[in-house]
Formats: C-alpha cells, sequence, structure tokens
C-alpha cells in the first residue's frame, strides 16, 4: 500500500465538509474501479482510495488521522474492513445499475408487440404486372376466445399478488457508502401482472392465447415483382400485455413468361425474323400483355439487335398511373437448311453483293454464318 496522504488520494483539502468527500470518493471510485478501468495499477489504486474514504467518512477516524496520520488509525486505515472480501458498493452491480439506469423504477413488463408472420405466394406473370387478390392461410397466435387473454376460468377470481401487493413490482433497499439506493424489479411471483390466477383457462392453459388458422386476402398491387413483400398491419401475431400484433409479410414470387422478360417497368420481346425479312423490310405483329396485338413496320436493312419501343405497353409502376414501354430486339435467325433452289438463290445474291460492292461487313458475315451452318 502506497504511502500517500489520504487527502491527496481523494484529491480535496483537508477542510472540506463530508459531502465534498462524498463526492470525491464517488468520483474517484467510479474513475478506477477495476470493472471499468482495465490499466494495471487500477485495482491498487481502488484499494488505496477505498481505504482513504472509510478513514476520512468516519469523523473519529478522521479525527485521529489529521493529528497522527496513519498511526492514530492503525496499520490499515480502513480498519476492520481491509478491501479483500469486502463490498463497498453493497453489491457492485447493484450500486451500477441505480447510476447508470437499471434502477428506472420502471415495471420490466410492458406492452410488447406480436411477432411478425411470412408468406410466400406465386405468381402468374401477367399478374405480377396487372396486380391480383390471392387469398392466403396462415396459422397465428390469437387472444383466447375463451378468457379474453386474462388467463384465468371465466367466472373465477383472481387474487392480489402478496409479494408486490398488485403493483407487478418489488423495491429493494440496498445500502451502500454513497447512502440508501432501491432498486425497483419485475416481481417474480406474479411475472409483473400484479395478480396470481387461481383457476386457469382451460383452453389456454393461462397463457391467454391460442393458435387459430386464418384465410386473409391479400390485394397485390400492379407492378410487383419477384423477391418483393406485400405487409399486411396487424395481421401476425397478437401482442403481449397490450400490445399490438405484429404485422404479415407476404413474399411474392413470378413465373417466368414463354415470351416475355422483365427490366423494371419495360417489357422485353425478342422478334424472331429471317435473313430476307431483314433486307427486304416488314410488317410484324407483335403480342402484348393486353392480349391484342400491336403492329410494328420493320424498315428494309434492319440490321440484328435494334430494338424498337412500343409505348405504353410495359409493367404499370408501383403507386403510379404510367406504364413503361414493350421493348422488341430484332433476331435474325440464320436457316440451319436449305434446299437445292434456296441455296441456289442465296448464292447468286452473294455473288450479286460482292460484283456490285454493296455488300457490307454485315451482309458478308450473314452469308459467311449460312455458309458455315450448310457447311
Amino acid at each position: 500500500m502506497a504511502d500517500n496522504d489520504f487527502y491527496d488520494i481523494l484529491g480535496v483539502s483537508r477542510g472540506v465538509g463530508e459531502e465534498d468527500i462524498r463526492k470525491a470518493f464517488r468520483r474517484k471510485a467510479m474513475e478506477f474501479h477495476p470493472d471499468r478501468n482495465k490499466s494495471p495499477d487500477a485495482e491498487d489504486k481502488f484499494k488505496e482510495i477505498n481505504e482513504a474514504y472509510q478513514v476520512l467518512s468516519d469523523k473519529n477516524k478522521r479525527a485521529q488521522y489529521d493529528q497522527f496520520g496513519k498511526a492514530g488509525v492503525g496499520s490499515n486505515g480502513g480498519g476492520n474492513q481491509p478491501f479483500d472480501g469486502f463490498d463497498v458498493f453493497g453489491g457492485f452491480g447493484d450500486i451500477f445499475d441505480s447510476f447508470f439506469g437499471d434502477g428506472t423504477g420502471r415495471s420490466s413488463r410492458q406492452a410488447q408487440r406480436g411477432s411478425d408472420l411470412q408468406q410466400r405466394v406465386v405468381l402468374k406473370f401477367e399478374e405480377s404486372v396487372f396486380g391480383a387478390e390471392r387469398e392466403v392461410e396462415i396459422t397465428r397466435l390469437e387472444q383466447c376466445g375463451v378468457c379474453s387473454g386474462a388467463g384465468n376460468e371465466p367466472g373465477t377470481s383472481l387474487d392480489t399478488c402478496n409479494t408486490c401487493k398488485g403493483n407487478g413490482q418489488v423495491r429493494r433497499a440496498q445500502r451502500s457508502v454513497f447512502g440508501q439506493f432501491t432498486q425497483v424489479t419485475t416481481c417474480t411471483s406474479c411475472q409483473g401482472r400484479g395478480s396470481i390466477i387461481k383457476t386457469v383457462c382451460s383452453n389456454c392453459r393461462g397463457g391467454g392465447k391460442e393458435r387459430k388458422s386464418r384465410k386473409i386476402a391479400v390485394n397485390i398491387p400492379a407492378g410487383v415483382e419477384g423477391g418483393m413483400q406485400v405487409r399486411l398491419s396487424g395481421e401476425g401475431d397478437a401482442g403481449n400485455d397490450g400490445g399490438g400484433a405484429g404485422n404479415l409479410y407476404v413474399y411474392i414470387d413470378v413465373q417466368e413468361h414463354q415470351f416475355f422478360q422483365r427490366d423494371g417497368s419495360d417489357l422485353l420481346y425478342e422478334l424472331p425474323m429471317n435473313i430476307a425479312e431483314a433486307a427486304l423490310g416488314a410488317d410484324k405483329s407483335i403480342p402484348t400483355l393486353d392480349g391484342e396485338d400491336e403492329e410494328l413496320k420493320l424498315p428494309q436493312g434492319t440490321q440484328p439487335g435494334t430494338e424498337f419501343r412500343i409505348r405504353g405497353k410495359g409493367v404499370p409502376h408501383l403507386n403510379g398511373n404510367r406504364r413503361g414501354d414493350l421493348r422488341v430486339t430484332v433476331d435474325v435467325r440464320v436457316p440451319g437448311s436449305l434446299d437445292d433452289r434456296q441455296r441456289e438463290l442465296l448464292e447468286e445474291l452473294a455473288q450479286s453483293f460482292s460484283n456490285s460492292g454493296k455488300g457490307g461487313r454485315d451482309d458478308k458475315g450473314i452469308f459467311d454464318k449460312i455458309k458455315e451452318a450448310l457447311g
């Protein structure tokens, strides 16, 4: 133990009052408590602080110390209570809880919101675009229909808890060097209810809830995509102690379509064409999800990969009135086989392009692909 002056250890002058000594000790104890301060010498400093306080907080010991120094109070300044085995805080947890928020006086039995539930639905592609109404079946916790959530058999009484006298909380006084502190905790006898159930409900066994299957109608808005969720507020499990019910989240899966793919609010359609149609131009009927085909005029010399837009035939914007577009991409198909006449015509055409110099690199590429396909 260091031979430092007790007043210096607490950081006070010799003429200070008891309240200043108490405040100084509290400040120093908080700073060097081994549970909070991880420096190597924290425990030794804490012992010194405790020893100094045990002397200076006692009028008789303080007078002896002021006159004779440490010799006046014995080799151990703290007298009969050395640090080892002595709980200066009257329970470290209790006093620190009081300082830092657990001794708030509030019951821990508070209203709790019920759990959320999730259900999955699979939509056809068209349903995801235009919206749909589905019915999902769920099993959830609801308030007991017999006891209305009270937990006791209807017609039977509830006894006031003898432990907490109906408050749902118990107060425990803890004396320490700082004075007396009161800690408020949830009553363990009644779990914070304030009453004891004498005869439990035969339906829910005192739990106040029961599982029930329900069919819930779900309105799925137009424009949803796979992976989205539709939230139905208050359709989840019932809450506790007056807390609201949780939510039901309906997870959306969407089936693939035979012709269309989706890119945000746009629909994608790949239009197959033969090389003659691409070269000469063509009028094509384009299918739509609305049920009526749209006519699309393709100019002569249409190149593979060219994209055309049909406005307003895509997917509705979520929470909006506008629709995306139908984007048509040209896919020029090279025939896999030719009869003699077709081969003859294509060879004449290839020779004609070569002689006239009109065949561009793209045209030659098409004929090269034909030759590769045919061998």
